[in-house]
């Protein structure tokens, strides 16, 4: 039997980066994956939509270009080779993390694992001990009881990927990030998309503002949009709302995600109220102490990074010194369409409903001279501080580099940093970032 400090049960975001870090620590590490390594970030999520979003933005570019006096034709879309594209990206991803753990001695186990107590695990025919535990399985696209939806052939993230040919119709039922994101991707490129959202609002967990200029862009895209719709039923070929019918050659149905945790049925660990989660103490330990768990099976937010960060402090707590808890106000929240939405904390909504007195300002791409010499005018930045000490309480940009700006602010506030550090420091010009500056001084005089 073979003798582990460490055993990750998930190779994705949380468990690879987890492991990594224990090997780092001086401890004998194995991973087992029953899937692909990367898990559903690497293979059918953050990457390839955005080898994707990339292929729309050449086209988007070109188009742009042609109006500045750049001539130029879009003969045609090689769909197939773009998909060969998204799969060597994804491949030399994979490869990366297997260098990895070669690098650091790590053994990669790929088969289903079963836990036979805290102690022991099984793979295959391989019976392994183990000091400690890491439970990071991640989760599987949840798809809602719509009327129909079992007698036709529909796509998950998990298969949308898999698509060898470019939809000439494409339904996506859900318009949360997942959703939207692949409008983007697949409208510039020809595709016919119309997006159905059963709640009022595509990107409910958006900022307002933002989500009006988001809306706004998918309409020029020639995206048919529905929101606070009813779907009466699903055919072949056809969704069926209230007073209207949809055709389309693929549908997609991207209506969230729940976390897999059968394989913590065989220790019965503690769940949350819910019984969507496993219950987990500030160190990510479960019911069992031996046993944790980081990412899509525990409460928070449904991020890679997020449960890559869970992973390192939960390793740090089983063998270096302990860390405070992953907080969701620390963590980025991006979404990739053109133009970008990145945000953190506190919406002035939220900091209002807390009871505290804020103070919010917002400048605009429109003024900036970086932005208007790239042709890059729409969105805004936006903080959220609190009125009487400027520390900050939350941030929003919208525009072009939007997911590489919001970690400026961030890491003010993680710094413990207020809006006068900010207008102290000195931003080149002209750059997109020194809006944050101007805010910055804006908001304190």
């Amino acid at each position: 039997m073979k003798k582990y400090n460490l055993i990750v049960i998930g190779a994705g975001p949380g468990g690879y980066v987890a492991a990594v870090e224990a090997a780092k620590l001086g401890q004998k590490v194995a991973v087992i994956e029953k899937e692909k390594i990367g898990g559903t970030c690497l293979n059918v999520g953050c990457i390839p939509s955005k080898a994707y979003l990339k292929h729309a933005a050449w086209v988007e570019e070109m188009e742009e270009a042609n109006r500045f006096g750049v001539v130029n034709e879009l003969k045609e879309i090689d769909f197939p080779k773009l998909v060969e594209r998204k799969n060597g990206v994804v491949n030399q991803l994979q490869q990366g993390i297997h260098y990895l753990f070669k690098q650091q001695s790590i053994d990669y186990f790929e088969g289903e694992a079963s836990l036979i107590n805290k102690k022991e695990v099984m793979v295959n025919e391989d019976l392994l001990e183990t000091d400690y535990v890491l439970l990071a399985t991640g989760s599987h696209p949840f798809v809602p009881p719509i009327n129909g939806i079992e007698n036709v052939n529909y796509l998950t993230t998990d298969t949308f990927f898999e698509l060898k040919e470019q939809p000439k119709e494409l339904v996506i039922i859900g318009g949360g990030v997942i959703g939207i994101e692949l409008a983007f991707a697949m409208a510039p490129l020809g595709t016919k998309v119309t997006v159905i959202e059963v709640a009022p609002s595509i990107l409910m967990t958006e900022d307002k503002e933002a989500t009006a200029i988001i809306r706004n862009q998918l309409k020029k895209m020639g995206v048919t949009l529905f929101e606070g719709v009813t779907i009466e039923e699903v055919q072949s070929q056809k969704v069926k709302l209230t007073n209207e019918s949809i055709s389309f050659d693929q549908l997609l149905v991207v209506t969230g995600r729940k976390g897999n945790l059968e394989i913590s049925e065989s220790l019965n660990l503690k769940k949350t109220p819910n019984n969507k989660f496993l219950e987990v103490n500030r160190f990510y330990q479960t019911s069992i102490d031996s046993v944790y768990a980081v990412g899509d099976i525990v409460e928070g937010y449904m991020l890679a990074h997020a449960a890559s960060k869970e992973g390192i402090k939960a390793v740090r707590h089983m063998f270096a010194q302990k860390e405070a808890p992953l907080k969701n106000d620390q963590v980025p929240r991006c979404v990739y369409t053109h133009p970008e939405i990145a945000s953190f904390g506190l919406s002035e909504e939220e900091a209002k409903e807390k009871g505290l007195d804020v103070l919010v300002s917002k400048t605009a791409y429109s003024a900036n001279g970086r932005a208007i010499a790239g042709n890059e005018t729409t969105g805004f930045i936006k903080i959220i501080a609190d009125k009487k000490y400027h520390e900050i309480l939350g941030g929003v940009i919208v525009g072009t580099n939007a997911t590489e700006m919001i970690h400026t602010i961030l890491a003010v506030k993680e710094s413990e940093g207020r809006l006068e550090e900010i207008e102290k420091m000195t931003f080149a010009h002209p750059t997109l970032s020194e809006m944050i500056g101007e805010l910055g001084s804006q908001m304190i005089n």
